[in-house]
């Protein structure tokens, strides 16, 4: 049973016919989209109140879509019945369209849903075991990436291109903007290497010996990545030119290390080694050194003008202001115990040895001066 069987009792004919017809239509539409609205209102309140927040993501990405595939269908039917009572030809491109639109909504449902996933896998309040964001982002990028180009192939196809010959184009076209653009090439390529590799993150310190890079990652974009240095410049580094240099990433780091040489006098020669069993005690006991890596306290060298000994130790922070106080703390407590066992560190001196026959006696010294 259609609309105009519904309406011939009314006894309506031609322009008014059409008329009652299209507001049957949107009636139907608004009263098709309130019940779907509220349906989805009522799926998504019972999808908060479970843990799984998966349901909850999928409810809300195809919330707006499927309210505009409402209006859609509602549109296209109206479009439909218009163009059986007037038989104009611009009536016979609401298919494709429709078509093509429904395309773009089940796009935009699944782009949607992709974004609130890498939110979620990212989020501790959503998942257990949050995944590594710059992984995460990269992921999202390829799939919202290959939904759209799924999407236009068959957009063209709806349209009547063929895909084969399309896909031909695109190969040869491809050798060429591969050869045109390299370097673009190269810088995405190298993108697709650190989200695959993962040397370093979003947030992380990073810094390079070949090339005078140092800095917060702020952004890892498909061609550059952006670079907070510590003077609060903005550094942007094409990609690939991760490929080609040695990072390190200083954030990454289970320890500090503490390397010191500290040089006492040659007057203080029989109180070193008591000076250096005391400096290590003191380091095994102190609750900011890391016991369980390596630590050594030793007499190392004659300096020129000191008696030099070593301390090579890790603290158990990383935190760069922290370190700076602990190792603070360490060579005060060093300097004390050296000046405790009656020593002194040592600076750079002379000492000239005179023979006795250069030795001045008094009265001549005194006869000099009052000169």
């Amino acid at each position: 049973m259609d609309i105009n069987t519904l309406l011939y009792p009314l006894g309506l004919n031609g322009h008014s016919m059409l008329v009652a017809q299209l507001l049957v239509v949107i009636f139907v539409t608004v009263l098709a989209n309130f019940v779907v609205l509220g349906f989805l209102r009522r799926l998504i309140k019972h999808a908060q109140t479970t843990k799984n927040y998966w349901d909850d993501a999928l409810v809300l990405a195809a919330r707006k879509p499927l309210s505009v595939l409402v209006w859609l269908l509602g549109i296209g039917w109206a479009a439909d019945i218009a163009g059986t009572d007037t038989s104009a030809v611009i009536f016979d491109a609401v298919g494709p369209l429709r078509d093509i639109a429904v395309i773009v909504l089940i796009t935009w449902f699944v782009v949607s849903f992709i974004l609130r996933a890498e939110i979620a896998l990212v989020s501790p309040d959503k998942v257990e075991e949050p995944w590594d964001s710059t992984t995460v982002s990269a992921v999202g990028k390829l799939l919202r990436i290959s939904v759209v180009i799924t999407a236009a192939l068959v957009m063209m196809q709806t349209l009547g291109y063929s895909i084969s010959g399309i896909l031909a184009f695109g190969g040869v076209g491809g050798i060429a903007v591969g050869f045109a653009a390299k370097d673009l090439l190269a810088n995405f390529f190298g993108g697709l290497m650190i989200y695959l590799d993962r040397p370093f993150a979003v947030g992380d310190w990073v810094r390079s010996p070949d090339r005078d890079i140092e800095g917060t990652v702020e952004k890892i974009g498909w061609r550059l990545t952006s670079i907070r240095t510590f003077d609060q410049r903005p550094l942007y580094v094409p990609n690939a030119a991760f490929a080609n240099i040695s990072v390190e990433n200083p954030s990454r780091m289970t320890n500090r290390r503490i390397y010191e040489t500290i040089g006492l006098r040659y007057d203080d020669s029989a109180q070193l080694a008591s000076i250096v069993k005391t400096v290590k005690e003191m380091l095994l006991q102190h609750p900011e050194i890391d016991t369980n890596k390596t630590l050594i306290v030793n007499f190392n060298a004659y300096g020129a003008s000191s008696l030099d000994f070593f301390i090579y130790t890790f603290t158990k922070t990383t935190d760069w202001i922290k370190f700076h106080d602990v190792k603070q703390d360490v060579l005060l407590k060093i300097l004390a115990i050296i000046t405790a066992q009656g020593a002194d560190v040592a600076y750079p001196t002379s000492t000239i040895l005179l023979p006795d026959a250069l030795r001045l006696d008094e009265q001549h010294s005194g006869a000099v001066d009052s000169a």
